[in-house]
C-alpha cells in the first residue's frame, strides 16, 4: 500500500449524520458506518435478491462473501478506507465504501449496494456524493470501480456524477472513475438533482391535495379556528378536515377526534395546539403518512434551551418519516394558484395573485409585507412564514421556486443564515433567471466583528452579507418599503436594456428630484441627442424644457404626454422611462394616465414607472403591463435603479475557475501543519512566508533578526536604504506605535531602529530588515475565514490610508477569473491604478493575479483565519507585499457549500 487514509473527522456525515432528500422527496439519513451497524447491514444483504447481489459481488453471493464484506465495512474508517450508509426510518437501506488501492497516485476502489425495495429513489447517488466528500477529506484524488455492463442503474448513477467510463475491462464489465475534486459539471448536476428533490419534497406542503387543521377550536379568534376559516374562505380546492376531539364540526367543516380518525389521506397537517401537544400531533401525522406540517404553535427554540430540545425532537420525528416542517412559531403559508388556493395561515388579509414569492423569518414582517403588497397591487405567488426555521429554510424554497412557473421574482426577509455558502450558490443560480430581493436585518455596528487585522475589521457581518449578495446577484434593499417598490418593477416590467433613464413630466421640481435621485446611482439621466431634441420641439412647442428631464409644463395635455412618450420610446435613446404627473386645477390626470398607458403597453422591451401626485387615490398600476405608480420620485428611481443594476449583472458572464501556475499546495499544507503543531494564532514570519511563497504570492525579501548586530549585517546585505519593522505579528498599526522605521541609510540608524521597533511589540519576536521598494500605489489585501460564511478575500487602499478612507471590497471564495478585476475596479481609488493625472499605470494584471492566488489559498487552506498584506505596492512592473501577518486556527465542523443535505435542527 502506497499510503494510508486519514479518517474523516470534521464532516457532519461523520459526526451524527446528514438528512438528505431522495429523488421522490423522501428523507434519508447518510452517516458513517459504525461497528455496531453489522446486524442491520447483514439484514439488508439478506433481503437482497440474487440479481442485485450479483451486481454488487460479480458472482453468486455466499454467506462467506457477505461476511467478508461486513468485516470490511464495519472496521471503517481506518487506514485503508471508509464507508457510509443510508438509513430510512431507522432501517439501513444502502451502503457505499472505498478502499485504498496500491500503486501510484491517490486512488481508491468504490462499491455501492442499495436495498432492492428502495432502488430508483436516488439513494445510490446520494451515497456516492457523500462518499466522494469523505474520500476527498481523506486525501483521495479519484474513486474507481468495476461495474457490470448490464448494471444500467449503476451506470446512470455514475454518469450523473460526471463519472467517466474508462474502458471495457472485460466483455461484461466496465471501469468507472469518479474524481473527488470539485467539478463544475458535477456540482451543476448535483444542484439539478437537489432542485427536483426539493420540488417533490415541498409539493405536499405548497400544493397539498388534502389539509387537516389540528387544534381547530369552535370559537372565532383562536389560531386554529382562524387558520381553518382562512382555508375555507379562500376557496381551498382540495379536501379539508378539522381535528377537534370536542366537536363534530367547526365552521361547517366536519371535525374528527384525531388525525387517525380522519377518513382520507392527508398531505398537509396544520398544527395549532399548545406546545406540549405538538409532539403527539407530529407522531400522529407520521402514523397516517402525512408529508408536510405547518406548526403555528409557539413555545420552542425561541424560549431557550428546553424549547430547542423539544424542537429538535419534532424535526427528528419528521425526518424519520419524511415530513417537511414549516415553523414552529410561524403564521403559516399561502399559495394563490387558482388550482390550489391555499391559505393555511392566520394572516388578516388576502393577497392578490401574482408573481412574487415571499419567505419571511418574522411573522410580523410577513404580515406587513403582504399588507403593503396588497395596497400596491403587487401580486403574490406563494408566501411562507419560516418562523423558527427548524426544517424548511430559505435555501429549500429557493430550490423550489427555481422552476415554479408562477413565480417571476423572489423576496426574502432574513435574520440568519443556516448555510450561507450554499445560499450563495443556489441563489446565484436562481438570480440568473429570476430576480431575488432580500432584506437582511442586523446592519448595526453593535454586531461588528472584532479583528486584529485590517481584513478582519473590514469583514464585519454586514459587509460579509453585502459581499455574499453581490456575488450571488441578490438585490439587497434596506427596508420593506424599498423591497416592495423594487418588486413592483421586477415582477411585471421588462428588465432595462441599459442605464439610460428618461424623465417625462409636468412638474419641474419633481423632475429635478428624479434626476437628483438617479445621480450617483447606476442610472444615467443623459441629455438627448440634437435630433431628438429638435423632434420634441416640433411635437411639443409649448414644453417648458426640451431636455432630460423633459418638462411639459403644468398645463400639459394628455395628447402632449402621449406624443412625447411615443417619441422617447421610439428614439432608441432610452432604456427606462419615468413619468411624473402632478395634478393641477387645469389638467386632467386620469386622462393623462389613460393616454400614456397604451404607449407603455405597446413597448414590451421598455421598463417604465410613473409618479402621480395631487390625486386622492391614484391607481397602483397602469395598463395591461401593470406599470407601477409611486407616490414619490425617489421611490420610483430607486426601484428602476435596482432593476437596471440587476439586468447588468445578468448580462455579465459568471466567469470560471482560474488556472493558476506555480502553486505547491503540499508545501503550504506542511507549513500550516508545522504552525498549528507549535501553536495556533499569529504565526512567525518564517511560517507566513512559506505559505505565501507556496502560492506564488510576491513577498518582499526580509530577514528576521534578533539583535542589533545581526540587524546591521542584514541591512548591509540587503543594500541601503532599508526598512526595519517589528516582527511581532500581533502588532496592529505598526506605524502609529513606532513599529516601523523607513529609509535607514547606515548601521547606526539601523541599530537605533531595532531598539525602537522591538520595544513597540514583543521584543522576543525580533525585527524584520527589508530593502526599500520603489514607490507605487499602496494597496491592502488579505483573507479572513468565517466558520459560517467560509473565507473572504479583501482588497483596498493600503498603507496608512486603509483605516482613514475605508475603501475596501470583499469577495467570498471560490473566486472566478473575473472576480479579481471586478474587485479593484470597485474601489474608489481605482483611478490611481490606471494612471491618475499622468502617473504611470500600475500592472493591474499583477494585482488580479495576486487576488486570485489569495482566493485559491483561502479556498485550499481554511485554517488561515486571518491574513493581512499591508501595504502591497502596485507599480508598472508588478506588485509586491511589503508586510504580511498570518493567523492559523484549526477548523471544526463547518457547512458544506455543495453536499446535499437538509438543515440541521
Amino acid at each position: 500500500m502506497t499510503d494510508t487514509v486519514k479518517p474523516l473527522a470534521t464532516s457532519a456525515t461523520a459526526t451524527g449524520g446528514v438528512d438528505a432528500l431522495m429523488a421522490d422527496g423522501g428523507i434519508v439519513r447518510i452517516r458513517v458506518v459504525r461497528p455496531d451497524d453489522r446486524p442491520a447491514l447483514q439484514a439488508m444483504y439478506e433481503r437482497g435478491d440474487a440479481d442485485g447481489l450479483r451486481m454488487r459481488f460479480f458472482a453468486l453471493a455466499t454467506e462467506a462473501t457477505i461476511a467478508a464484506e461486513l468485516d470490511r465495512l464495519c472496521r471503517q474508517p481506518d487506514d485503508s478506507g471508509g464507508a457510509v450508509l443510508a438509513e430510512l426510518a431507522g432501517t439501513v437501506v444502502g451502503v457505499a465504501s472505498f478502499a485504498l488501492l496500491n500503486g501510484p497516485g491517490r486512488h481508491a476502489e468504490f462499491a455501492v449496494f442499495v436495498d432492492d425495495a428502495h432502488r430508483g429513489r436516488g439513494i445510490g447517488t446520494l451515497l456516492l456524493e457523500h462518499l466522494t466528500v469523505f474520500a476527498r477529506s481523506a486525501g483521495i484524488d479519484e474513486l474507481t470501480g468495476m461495474v457490470l455492463a448490464d448494471n444500467g442503474s449503476m451506470m446512470r448513477v455514475a454518469r450523473g456524477l460526471s463519472g467517466r467510463v474508462v474502458a471495457h475491462v472485460t466483455e461484461d464489465a466496465l471501469d468507472v472513475g469518479l474524481p473527488t475534486a470539485d467539478d463544475v459539471a458535477a456540482i451543476d448536476a448535483m444542484d439539478e438533482r437537489e432542485r427536483h428533490a426539493e420540488q417533490a419534497s415541498l409539493r405536499p406542503l405548497l400544493r397539498p391535495r388534502s389539509v387537516a387543521v389540528v387544534g381547530a377550536g369552535r370559537a372565532a379568534g383562536g389560531v386554529g379556528h382562524e387558520a381553518l376559516r382562512g382555508l375555507q374562505e379562500y376557496g381551498y380546492t382540495g379536501t379539508l378536515y378539522a381535528v377537534n376531539p370536542q366537536a363534530v364540526e367547526v365552521a361547517g367543516i366536519p371535525a374528527y377526534p384525531s388525525l387517525g380518525a380522519v377518513p382520507g389521506p392527508v398531505d398537509l397537517v396544520v398544527v395549532a395546539v399548545p406546545a406540549p401537544g405538538v409532539a403527539g400531533v407530529i407522531a400522529d401525522a407520521a402514523a397516517i403518512g402525512a408529508r408536510a406540517a405547518v406548526i403555528l404553535s409557539a413555545g420552542f427554540s425561541e424560549t431557550g434551551s428546553g424549547g430547542r430540545v423539544q424542537q429538535a425532537a419534532l424535526v427528528d420525528v419528521g425526518r424519520k418519516h419524511g415530513i417537511r416542517i414549516v415553523g414552529p412559531n410561524c403564521i403559516g403559508i399561502l399559495n394563490t394558484d387558482p388550482a390550489v388556493r391555499l391559505n393555511a395561515s392566520f394572516t388578516p388579509g388576502l393577497p392578490l395573485a401574482g408573481g412574487l414569492a415571499v419567505a419571511s423569518q418574522s411573522g410580523a414582517v410577513g404580515i406587513a409585507l403582504l399588507d403593503h403588497a396588497a395596497r400596491a397591487a403587487c401580486g403574490i405567488s406563494t408566501f411562507v412564514s419560516l418562523g423558527n426555521k427548524a426544517d424548511v429554510s430559505g435555501n429549500d424554497l429557493i430550490a423550489y421556486w427555481f422552476d415554479d412557473p408562477r413565480t417571476t421574482a423572489v423576496a426574502l426577509y432574513l435574520e440568519s443564515f443556516g448555510n450561507p455558502r450554499k445560499f450563495a450558490r443556489i441563489a446565484r443560480a436562481l438570480a440568473r433567471r429570476k430576480p431575488v430581493l432580500a432584506v437582511k436585518s442586523g446592519r448595526s455596528a453593535a454586531g461588528r466583528r472584532a479583528g486584529a487585522s485590517h481584513t478582519a475589521a473590514a469583514a464585519a457581518p454586514d459587509a460579509t452579507v453585502d459581499a455574499l449578495f453581490a456575488q450571488a446577484g441578490v438585490i439587497r434593499v434596506d427596508d420593506l418599503g424599498e423591497l416592495l417598490d423594487a418588486a413592483r418593477v421586477l415582477t411585471d416590467q421588462p428588465l432595462p436594456g441599459g442605464r439610460r433613464l428618461a424623465v417625462l413630466g409636468n412638474a419641474g421640481g419633481f423632475n429635478v428630484m428624479a434626476a437628483d435621485a438617479a445621480a450617483g446611482g447606476f442610472l444615467a439621466v443623459s441629455a438627448p441627442s440634437a435630433d431628438l431634441r429638435d423632434r420634441m420641439r416640433d411635437l411639443i412647442p409649448d414644453a417648458a424644457a426640451v431636455d432630460n428631464p423633459l418638462d411639459l409644463g403644468a398645463a400639459a395635455t394628455p395628447a402632449g404626454f402621449a406624443a412625447a412618450a411615443r417619441a422617447l420610446a421610439a428614439s432608441g435613446e432610452v432604456d427606462a422611462l419615468l413619468f411624473v404627473v402632478a395634478a393641477t386645477r387645469s389638467n386632467d390626470v386620469p386622462a393623462i394616465l389613460a393616454a400614456i398607458a397604451p404607449i407603455v403597453d405597446a413597448q414590451p422591451g421598455l421598463a417604465a414607472a410613473a409618479v402621480v401626485v395631487g390625486v386622492p387615490d391614484p391607481p397602483p398600476v397602469l395598463g395591461s403591463r401593470r406599470m407601477p405608480v409611486y407616490d414619490l420620485p425617489e421611490q420610483a428611481v430607486r426601484a428602476l435603479d435596482h432593476a437596471a443594476r440587476y439586468a447588468a449583472w445578468r448580462r455579465e458572464p459568471l466567469g470560471r475557475r482560474p488556472e493558476l501556475t506555480g502553486i505547491d499546495t503540499e508545501r503550504a499544507r506542511a507549513a500550516v501543519g508545522r504552525g498549528l503543531a507549535a501553536h495556533d494564532g499569529w504565526q512567525p514570519y518564517a511560517i507566513t512566508a512559506e505559505i505565501l511563497r507556496a502560492y506564488g504570492v510576491p513577498l518582499l525579501g526580509s530577514t528576521v533578526v534578533t539583535d542589533e548586530d545581526s540587524a546591521a549585517v542584514a541591512a548591509r546585505l540587503a543594500g541601503y536604504p532599508v526598512a526595519v519593522k517589528s516582527a511581532d505579528p500581533a502588532l496592529v498599526h505598526k506605524t502609529e506605535v513606532g513599529g516601523v522605521h523607513l529609509s535607514l541609510a547606515d548601521d547606526a540608524a539601523v541599530r537605533a531602529a531595532y531598539r525602537a521597533v522591538t520595544a513597540a511589540g514583543d521584543p522576543a519576536r525580533g525585527a524584520l530588515v527589508q530593502p526599500m521598494v520603489a514607490r507605487g500605489v499602496e494597496l491592502v489585501a488579505g483573507i479572513v475565514h468565517d466558520p459560517l460564511f467560509g473565507s473572504l478575500v479583501m482588497a483596498g487602499l493600503g498603507g496608512v490610508q486603509t483605516d482613514l478612507f475605508d475603501d475596501r471590497v470583499l469577495r467570498l471564495v471560490p473566486m472566478t477569473d473575473l472576480d479579481a478585476g471586478r474587485m479593484w475596479r470597485a474601489l474608489h481609488a481605482a483611478p490611481l491604478l490606471t494612471g491618475f493625472r499622468g502617473s504611470r499605470p500600475a500592472n493591474t494584471d499583477a494585482v488580479e493575479d495576486l487576488l486570485l492566488r489569495l482566493g485559491r489559498l483561502a479556498e485550499d487552506l481554511p485554517e488561515v483565519a486571518e491574513l493581512d498584506l499591508n501595504p502591497v505596492v502596485a507599480g508598472p512592473d508588478g506588485v509586491v507585499a511589503v508586510d504580511a501577518k498570518l493567523r492559523l486556527l484549526a477548523v471544526g465542523v463547518e457547512p458544506d457549500p455543495v453536499l446535499r443535505g437538509l438543515r440541521h435542527p
